[in-house]
């Protein structure tokens, strides 16, 4: 996801990625400690996702 993609969303459309990408991150996290997550990679991925969403969200403000 690039910043360009979501720089035109509203601030309710950001919340509920905001969420969404917490949730996923919350699930990777479970994942590498149970030995599960086969690329580990995808939970920088999402961090990344994730405070691309908050600066989009201070934006606006």
């Amino acid at each position: 996801m690039k910043y360009t993609e979501i720089k035109d969303k509203t601030a309710a459309e950001l919340g509920a990625m905001l969420k969404e990408k917490k949730l996923l991150l919350f699930t990777l996290k479970q994942k590498l400690k149970t030995m599960q997550l086969t690329n580990p990679k995808e939970i920088s991925q999402v961090k990344k996702d994730i405070a691309r969403i908050n600066t989009a969200i201070n934006a606006l403000r």
